[in-house]
Parts: structure tokens; C-alpha cells; sequence
């Protein structure tokens, strides 16, 4: 039986169990590596927690479009100015529907009649005194004929203001929105129209009845009116003595509408109630691409107090 040597070298020799230590060392291949995933990694966490801190910044509330409700102000058209309604004629199937009273509902009415008399001369002296020939009037505000609230109407309530720096530059503000000028009165029975101002003013006629759009004019002679007569006589309308308009379509009138409801809902109160608006005032601007658009510059209230209805 034989023994080992205790003092013989143990063998270096391959074998199952041995390990190369110098195979488990990083070279520098790997050392760059595993610094460039690891910035890399850093730089990903970075990106998602500014990606995270943008979606929590943003407003997720959902804004409902704004309604346009149709508008219908009280006025009184071409009556006259009073403090009553007058009564109006009754209608034809009204009449026939009246019947002949009874004898003794006949009589009844003959002896109110007879105790009237005094009190008649009574009131034809006081209408006499008081000038009334007419009527109590219309109660109703200025504006189109019409029932609804105690309001200004869109025509006398709205101002708009044109940033244009010569004519041509205000002609292409009045095509860009589709704005038509006319010119009515002097005798003539129609109403004679400009439009496509900016390059060659076209004219064209209609009667008043076919009418139906909102327009606006001037109180003073300023310079725009002038521009107006200009471009209305480049298009041959003839505007001496004539009182010179601005008709807008009915898209820009809802727009404008729009706008100034806004513009009511964020500076006065979100219950909107266009009575309690006296004026608002738009200016046409040109944006940065070169095109045109309408803002609110001003509005002004006949109750200063919003809960006032």
C-alpha cells in the first residue's frame, strides 16, 4: 500500500475542479459597457419622470363647447315710443267669432253706457291736455320688431373696430369675413351693395325686403366711412346723401355672438344674460399665419350688479 509524499509538489495540472482566475477579470470592453448601459438606463428614468410630471401639469378637464342660443330682445320697429301697449285690432276669425248679446245683456250694457258720459268728457279733456292723439305707444326699446327681455340689440349693443393701416389693407379685412358695404336712401328705393373690395370691387342691387342680415353704420363721419364711400364708388354705387351700412353674414354674426358670451362667462358671471349688456366691442387682428380673427376688447354692462336680473 503506498503512501503520498507529503513533500511533493501538489500538480498544477488541468483537472475538474481547477479554475482560471484570469478568465473572471473585466477587461475594458466590458467596462465601457457597463458604463454606457448604465447611462443610459438613467437617462430612460429621466426621460419617464419628466414625461410623468408633464401628463400630471396638464388640465385633464374637459371643456363642453359653448352653446349658441338664439337671441330675442324686445322692439318696438317703427312704432312709436311710449310707456304702454297699445291694443291690437282684433283678426278676422276673431270677429266672426263675436256673437249678437241677448235683449236683457243689451240693455244692461245701454245703462253703463249712459253712466260713462260724464266720466268721458273727463278723460277727452285730459287726453286733450296731455297732447295724446295716438295711443299710449309702444313700450318696447329701439331695435326690430320683435317680443323677448329688455335688451340692447346686436345692431346698437356691438362696435366693431378694424386695425388697418390704409384702405387696401381694411378692403382685405372686409373680404376676409365676407363683409358686404352698401348704401341706401337718396331716393333710391334699393339697396346697392359692394363687395370683393380688396382687388375689383363688384356692385349689385336688391330690395329691402330681401334684407335680412345684421348690419351697422356710422354715427360720426370718421376715417373709415370714408373708406367706405371710397370702395363703395370704385364698384360704381353711387353714396352722396346716402346713408352708408356694413352687412355681415350670418356665420361672422354667430361667431361674434360666441365671443362675446366668453368673454361675459370668464370676467362677469357664468350665468349669462345678454340684457345685462349695454356694449361690447371687437377688433378685427391679424394672427401670425397671416390671417384674421375677432377679439373682444371691451364690453360694458347696464347693471353692475350681476345678480341683478
Amino acid at each position: 500500500m503506498s503512501t503520498a509524499n507529503p513533500t511533493q509538489p501538489k500538480s498544477t495540472g488541468g483537472g475538474i475542479l481547477h479554475v482560471d482566475e484570469t478568465s473572471m477579470r473585466t477587461n475594458k470592453v466590458e467596462q465601457v459597457s457597463s458604463l454606457l448601459i448604465s447611462i443610459a438606463v438613467m437617462l430612460a428614468f429621466a426621460v419617464g419622470m419628466l414625461f410623468l410630471l408633464f401628463l400630471l401639469s396638464m388640465n385633464w378637464t374637459r371643456t363642453l363647447p359653448m352653446e349658441l342660443e338664439a337671441e330675442r330682445i324686445a322692439g318696438r320697429g317703427d312704432n312709436a315710443a311710449g310707456f304702454e301697449r297699445d291694443f291690437d285690432p282684433p283678426a278676422a276669425d276673431e270677429v266672426e267669432q263675436l256673437s249678437e248679446p241677448a235683449l236683457e245683456q243689451t240693455i244692461q250694457m245701454v245703462n253703463d253706457a249712459i253712466a260713462a258720459i260724464a266720466s268721458m268728457d273727463t278723460i277727452i279733456a285730459n287726453d286733450a291736455i296731455a297732447g295724446d292723439r295716438s295711443g299710449q305707444g309702444d313700450s318696447r326699446p329701439p331695435g326690430p320688431e320683435g317680443e323677448g327681455v329688455d335688451g340692447v340689440h346686436r345692431g346698437e349693443r356691438w362696435e366693431l373696430k378694424f386695425s388697418a393701416r390704409d384702405r387696401k389693407a381694411y378692403a382685405g379685412q372686409l373680404d376676409a369675413f365676407g363683409i358686404e358695404l352698401a348704401a341706401i336712401g337718396g331716393g333710391i328705393p334699393t339697396i346697392d351693395y359692394a363687395s370683393t373690395l380688396a382687388k375689383a370691387p363688384k356692385a349689385r342691387s336688391s330690395t329691402r325686403d330681401q334684407e335680412k342680415r345684421l348690419f351697422f353704420s356710422y354715427v360720426t363721419n370718421n376715417a373709415l366711412m370714408q373708406y367706405d364711400k371710397a370702395l363703395l364708388q370704385a364698384a360704381g354705387v353711387n353714396t352722396k346723401e346716402r346713408t352708408v351700412l356694413k352687412f355681415i353674414p350670418k356665420e361672422l354674426e354667430d361667431t361674434l355672438a360666441l365671443a362675446e358670451k366668453a368673454h361675459y362667462v370668464e370676467k362677469r358671471s357664468k350665468d349669462f344674460r345678454v340684457s345685462d349688456i349695454a356694449k361690447t366691442i371687437f377688433e378685427c387682428k391679424a394672427t401670425k399665419n397671416g390671417k384674421f380673427e375677432w377679439a373682444v376688447i371691451d364690453q360694458r354692462y347696464r347693471n353692475k350688479n350681476p345678480s341683478v336680473k
